[in-house]
């Protein structure tokens, strides 16, 4: 009998979650390392286009994100007050785009992780890989595997012990991400997902995303230098005095939220030996086309995939970058190029520059959507 082949993953996040099952579902032996004590993803609310879609349905998520998730019936943009942008989506023949709960995501994730027969432990913090393939543990514990994955995020360990050249940048916005609830804000227009921008009495945006029934998301963006709307706990008046139509949503934030600067980071290379790095981990990068976790999953599919079809790791990991990267790096430099230039205040730009990744097939998620009947 053939042994299985086994990887050991870092970080429990989409892309650690999307790598477990899909490696599981080929036969692979899979544990996965999360250094908090439980599995949970952070509380705000994540834009899921038909790529990611599709990665989901390929790994047997789908069903559980799609029930649960929020289907709006366009995306506009506002600026100063005045629309510049329509357009309507989720209808046939039209762009799909999930919204929901970064925790309800999570959850799907996990559950089809764990129906692939992967291996969840929590309170294991990987802190470095070897090139020959072993994780490295905060307790010392060098576990041995076929392929190691760092799904460990924007400040990866892992990564970092490889010593991979990284090119760092930040941006002069940033973003605060929060979730609180549709009251007084539901039906009509107030389904849409609205990009909201301000530029008088100073430059603000709110990506206002209903994410659920009684779920709603606030991406709000401030500039650093803005000390005022970048502060934590949010400060209502700045918000509220660009954007008073959403004060009945602003004024019960309470002490929720952190502020993170826009950046991007790019290796030259994703793998080093017998260990791969995957998702944020490897090319981080503004949620300004809300492709971060679509790019993440997709390339962990993708991996699996390769993995697949090749004879050895190496030539796996030398195929998936070949076949991945040139999108992934094309999706980063688009979003960093938003963030630079402020230029959806203008309107949501419906083109292949901006949309190219929703509208791919990903590697391995080619087949029909399983929907309930």
């Amino acid at each position: 009998m053939t042994k299985k082949r086994h990887a050991e993953i870092a970080g429990a996040g989409f892309a650690g979650l999307a790598a477990a099952a899909a490696l599981g579902q080929r036969g692979w032996s899979v544990r996965v390392h999360e250094m908090n004590s439980e599995l949970r993803a952070f509380g705000a609310g994540i834009f899921i286009w038909d790529n990611g879609l599709r990665v989901l349905n390929a790994i047997g998520a789908y069903l559980d994100v799609r029930n649960g998730a929020f289907a709006a019936p366009a995306y506009e943009t506002r600026t100063d007050g005045k629309c510049l942008s329509f357009q309507a989506i989720n209808g046939p023949g039209q762009y799909r785009l999930l919204t929901m709960t970064r925790q309800h995501l999570h959850a799907a994730m996990v559950k089809a992780a764990l129906a692939a027969g992967a291996e969840l432990v929590t309170s294991s913090e990987a802190v470095g890989a070897t090139p020959e393939g072993e994780l490295l543990l905060a307790d010392g514990s060098r576990l041995p595997a076929d392929i190691v994955l760092g799904c460990d995020g924007v400040r990866s360990r892992v990564r970092d012990s490889l010593a991979i050249p990284q090119e760092r940048n930040k941006y002069k916005d940033g973003i605060i991400r929060v979730l609180t609830d549709r009251t007084g804000l539901k039906g009509g227009e107030w389904d849409h997902v609205i990009d909201f921008w301000a530029h008088s009495p100073r430059t603000l945006r709110i990506l206002y995303t209903p994410s659920g029934e009684n779920d709603l998301y606030m991406a709000m963006m401030a500039p650093v230098a803005d000390t005022e709307a970048s502060s934590i706990p949010i400060n209502p008046a700045p918000w509220i005095e660009c954007f008073p139509q959403l004060a009945p949503a602003l004024t019960r934030l309470g002490d929720r939220g952190r502020y993170d600067v826009y950046e991007t980071t790019k290796l030259p290379y994703w793998s080093v030996g017998r260990v791969a790095i995957v998702g944020d981990s490897a090319h981080a990068m503004p949620p300004t086309l809300a492709q971060g976790a679509g790019c993440a999953i997709t390339n962990a599919l993708g991996l699996a995939v390769a993995l697949e079809e090749t004879d050895t790791v190496e030539a796996a990991l030398e195929l998936w970058e070949k076949r991945e990267r040139p999108l992934t790096d094309h999706t980063q430099r688009r979003a960093a190029e938003i963030a630079a230039s402020r230029v959806l205040a203008s309107g949501m730009k419906w083109d292949d520059e901006g949309l190219r990744a929703a509208r791919h097939i990903p590697t391995g998620a080619a087949m029909p959507f399983v929907d309930a009947a």
